[in-house]
């Protein structure tokens, strides 16, 4: 899946990346709008939007695959697939410690999805 990206310029004259041009300000090509399409599919599961909330309000930023089946009431198979499809979108990384899984939020594609619909960008 592609990333996103744009510029824009500051207030003090200088330039910081952007995920990538409001829909509302700019015409996405193709391969843009492709991206931004798989990066909504891949949030578009209420269990999904759930899984990447607690993983973003986590004190260390970071949560136990071992704790997300209870937190999200769904079996574990079911919790597995929704994580892999949020790390095959680049929305949560996985480190494998031990025989558990651990994730954590990568801001920048939701920074894209953010940004491209107007908003403003996570963390910035």
């Amino acid at each position: 899946m592609g990333n996103l990206t744009a510029t824009k310029l500051t207030d003090d004259g200088t330039t910081t990346e952007l995920c990538c041009a409001p829909v509302t300000q700019s015409i996405l090509d193709e391969e843009h709008a492709e991206a931004l399409a798989g990066l909504l599919k891949a949030l578009a599961d209420p269990v999904r939007i759930r899984l990447v909330s607690i993983i973003a309000a986590a004190p260390t930023g970071e949560v136990c695959a071992c704790d997300l089946p209870e937190l999200v009431d769904r079996a574990q198979p079911t919790v597995s697939h929704h994580l892999s499809q949020l790390v095959k979108a680049g929305i949560i990384e996985r480190e494998q410690r031990g025989k558990w899984a651990w994730f954590r939020l990568l801001p920048g594609q939701l920074c894209a999805v953010c940004t491209a619909l107007g908003g403003t960008a996570i963390g910035g």
